[in-house]
C-alpha cells in the first residue's frame, strides 16, 4: 500500500525554477546531495554520543556514490541519520517551514535568486536538472520501518513502506537520456573533488568489478594548515557550510591557544541573506567538539550584530556532551565568542582600508553590523571606528567617524548628525542651512538603529555625538537684508500659535534660517521626530511625544511680507491660507505627513498658476 501526495503549490513552483532556471552549472546537484548526505552522518554521530546504539549498524560512517551507464542511473548513498515517513513528507514535499511564498516570488522575479537557494534547504530538488526520476529508499537510525519515495519531480510523490536493513539514505537518480556523462567515472571524480574534497566522511565512488575507491581527502578542512589549503577549496566549504551560492567576501581561518583552544573557519557572505532582518531567521555557527559535530546554528557563539557571520567553530575544551542550557550558561563558550568577535573585528579592520572593497560589506552588512554599537558594550568604540555613514562634506561617498574628526573645525569637539528616511530628503532639511553656512559637517543617518546607537555611544574619541536640533553651538551669523519688524512678527508667531495649537506646542522664530522661511523641530532633550515617527509605525506607544516647534525665519520675504500683513485685518483670511501652507512645507521637509493633501495641492496650483 502507498500513499500518492501532491507537492504544496509552492513546492511546485519552486521545481520549476529549480529545474528550468536557478542553477547555471547543472554540476552542481551532485555537491547538493554529498552535502546533504554528510549532514546526515553529522546528525547521526551526534545522536551516538547519547544514544550509542542508535549508530551500531553503522560502522564507519560514509558516502557512496554509484554510476551504472547500462541502467542510466547514478546513485548517492550514506549511512547517516536517515528518514521516516514524517521526514519524508515534511523534507521533500515542503519547502522550508516559513518564508517559501517569499523566497519562490524572489526566485521568479531576482536574476540574483541563485544565493537565495541554500537558505530554504532545496539543494535535493537540484536533481530534477538531470533526473527524469528519483527514487529514495531510506531508514531512520533507531526505528525499525524504512520507506520509500518516488517522484518524477512534476506531479507529486508516493510514498510507500520497504525494505532496507541498515540506517541511512540512499537516492538513486534515473538519468535523462542527454545526461549520460554522470555515469562516467573520470567526471564524476573531477566533479567531486572540486565540490567535495573538504567533506569530513570518505565519498566512495563504487566502480563495480573494478571496486571502490575514496576519492576526497575525507579530512576537516579546518584542522589542515592553511597553506595547504587552496582558495577554491575554502569556497567551497563556504558553500557546504552556509548552503549560499555567492562567494564569500571575507575567509578568516584561525587557531587559538591558550587557557581555551579551538579553531574557526569563519566566513563573511558576499550579499546579504534575505532574512537578516527577520525575527524567524537562522543566525550562528557550527559547533564541533574534537570535529565531532554537536550542534547547528549556535547563536551563543556570535552576537546578532554578526548573525550573517557563517562557518565553525571546533574545540577540544568542550565536552562532547554539551546541551543549550550548557551552552548558554558555559564561561568557555563566552570566552569563544570573545575571541572569536575580537579576530572578525581585526580583519574588518584590515579589510577596512581598501573604501572600494569595504564599500561591499558595508552596502550588504552596514545596517546590521551597526548593532553593535548599540549592543556591544565591551566592542562598541571598536564597531564604531569601523562604522561608515553618508555626510553633507560628500553624500557620494561614505565616511568613518575618524575622517569625520580629521575635517572638523579647530575649536569643533561635537560630531552632529541629522536623522531621517532618506539621504535626498535629509540633505534638503532645513535645519541644516546654518550648519551649511558655518562649515560644519554632519552625518546624514537614515537607519532605524541610528537613533538608538546614537544615544548609546554618547561620544567618540572624546568627540560628543549630538543630534543637531540639540546642538549646543553658536549658529548665527551675520546677515544683510530687511529683517521683520518684532512686534510684527510677534503678532504673527500669535496668530500661527492659536492656529496650530493642535498641532505643534509653540511658534518662534530661529536665527539658524538662510533659504527656507520656516523649519520644524522639537523641544531639546526630547526624541526626534524620525524616531517618533518609527515608533509610531512600529505601533510602539507615544506618551513621550516630542513637542513640535514650528521656527520662522524673520529674514526671509516671505515671512516680513506675512508679518507686515498682520496690520491689515482685511489681509488675516491670506495670512492664514498662507501660514498652512507653510507648516505643511515644514512638515514635508520633515518626512511627516501633512494635515489636509488637497487643500495643500489645491493651494500650490493656484499660486503657482498666479506667477503666469
Amino acid at each position: 500500500m502507498s500513499d500518492k501526495m501532491n507537492f504544496q503549490a509552492d513546492v511546485s513552483k519552486m521545481l520549476d525554477i529549480v529545474v528550468n532556471s536557478l542553477y547555471s552549472e547543472k554540476q552542481i546537484f551532485l555537491r547538493e546531495l554529498i552535502s546533504n548526505a554528510s549532514d546526515a552522518c553529522d546528525k547521526l554521530k551526534y545522536m551516538a554520543l547519547t544514544h550509542p546504539d542508535m549508530a551500531k549498524e553503522s560502522g564507519e560512517m560514509k558516502i557512496w556514490i554509484t554510476p551504472d551507464a547500462e541502467k542510466n542511473t547514478l546513485t548517492v548513498a550514506d549511512n547517516g541519520i536517515g528518514m521516516n515517513k514524517e521526514d519524508l513528507i515534511n523534507h521533500l514535499g515542503t519547502i522550508a517551514k516559513s518564508g517559501t511564498a517569499d523566497f519562490v516570488k524572489n526566485a521568479s522575479e531576482n536574476g540574483s535568486a541563485v544565493d537565495l537557494i541554500g537558505q530554504f534547504g532545496v539543494g535535493f530538488y537540484s536533481a530534477f536538472m538531470v533526473a527524469e526520476k528519483v527514487e529514495i529508499l531510506t531508514k531512520r537510525a533507531g526505528e525499525d520501518k524504512a520507506w520509500s519515495w518516488v517522484s518524477n519531480g512534476v506531479d507529486g510523490f508516493e510514498i510507500k513502506e520497504a525494505e532496507k536493513k541498515t540506517n541511512g539514505t540512499e537516492i538513486k537518480l534515473f538519468l535523462k537520456q542527454d545526461e549520460k556523462n554522470y555515469t562516467d567515472s573520470i567526471y564524476l571524480r573531477q566533479i567531486i573533488r572540486t565540490y567535495s574534497d573538504h567533506i569530513n566522511y570518505p565519498i566512495v565512488l563504487c566502480l563495480g568489478k573494478a571496486g571502490e575507491e575514496t576519492v576526497n581527502s575525507a579530512s576537516a578542512l579546518w584542522t589542515r594548515n592553511k597553506a595547504e589549503i587552496t582558495p577554491e577549496q575554502y569556497k567551497e566549504f563556504y558553500h557546504h557550510v552556509s548552503k549560499n551560492f555567492d562567494d564569500p567576501w571575507m575567509t578568516l581561518h584561525f587557531k587559538a591557544e591558550g587557557s581555551i583552544e579551538y579553531t574557526g573557519l569563519l566566513y563573511i557572505p558576499s550579499s546579504a541573506p534575505y532574512d537578516l532582518f527577520q525575527p524567524d531567521r537562522k543566525q550562528g555557527l557550527k559547533l564541533y567538539v574534537n570535529r565531532v559535530f554537536i550542534s547547528e546554528k549556535v547563536e551563543e557563539l556570535l552576537p546578532a550584530y554578526l548573525r550573517f557571520v557563517r562557518g565553525i567553530i571546533d574545540s577540544s575544551d568542550l565536552p562532547l556532551n554539551i546541551s543549550r542550557e550548557m551552552l548558554q550558561q558555559s564561561p568557555l563558550i563566552a570566552k569563544i565568542r570573545q575571541g572569536t568577535v575580537s579576530r572578525i573585528l581585526k580583519e574588518l579592520k584590515k579589510r577596512s582600508q581598501d573604501y572600494e572593497d569595504y564599500k561591499k560589506f558595508w552596502d550588504a552588512f552596514g545596517i546590521a553590523f551597526k548593532e553593535g554599537i548599540y549592543e556591544d558594550f565591551a566592542n562598541r568604540e571598536e564597531i564604531a571606528e569601523l562604522s561608515r555613514f553618508v555626510s553633507t562634506n560628500d553624500t557620494e561617498k561614505l565616511t568613518s567617524l575618524d575622517e569625520y574628526i580629521s575635517r572638523a573645525q579647530s575649536e569643533q569637539k561635537t560630531i552632529y548628525y541629522i536623522t531621517g528616511d532618506d539621504v535626498q530628503t535629509l540633505v534638503n532639511n532645513p535645519q541644516l542651512e546654518a550648519f551649511k553656512e558655518k562649515g560644519l559637517e554632519v552625518l546624514l543617518l537614515t537607519d532605524p538603529i541610528d537613533e538608538f546607537w546614537t544615544q548609546t555611544l554618547g561620544s567618540y574619541k572624546n568627540f560628543a555625538i549630538k543630534h543637531i536640533s540639540q546642538a549646543d553651538v553658536d549658529l548665527s551669523f551675520k546677515r544683510e537684508g530687511k529683517k521683520a519688524e518684532e512686534g510684527d512678527l510677534k503678532k504673527l508667531t500669535d496668530l500661527m500659535s492659536d492656529m496650530f495649537k493642535k498641532e505643534v506646542g509653540k511658534v518662534t522664530t530661529t536665527e539658524k534660517l538662510t533659504r527656507s522661511p520656516v523649519s520644524l523641530t522639537v523641544e531639546n532633550g526630547q526624541m526626534s521626530i524620525h524616531l517618533e515617527r518609527l515608533m509610531r509605525n512600529h505601533q510602539q506607544q507615544t506618551a513621550f511625544a516630542s513637542t513640535r516647534i514650528l521656527e520662522l525665519n524673520p529674514y526671509h520675504p516671505l515671512i516680513i511680507k506675512l508679518a507686515e500683513a498682520m496690520g491689515d485685518e482685511a489681509l488675516k483670511p491670506k495670512v492664514q491660507e498662507v501660514a498652512r501652507i507653510l507648516l505643511d512645507q515644514a512638515k514635508i521637509a520633515e518626512g511627516e505627513a501633512i494635515t489636509d493633501s488637497s487643500y495643500y495641492g489645491e493651494k500650490v496650483s493656484e499660486y503657482i498658476l498666479k506667477a503666469f
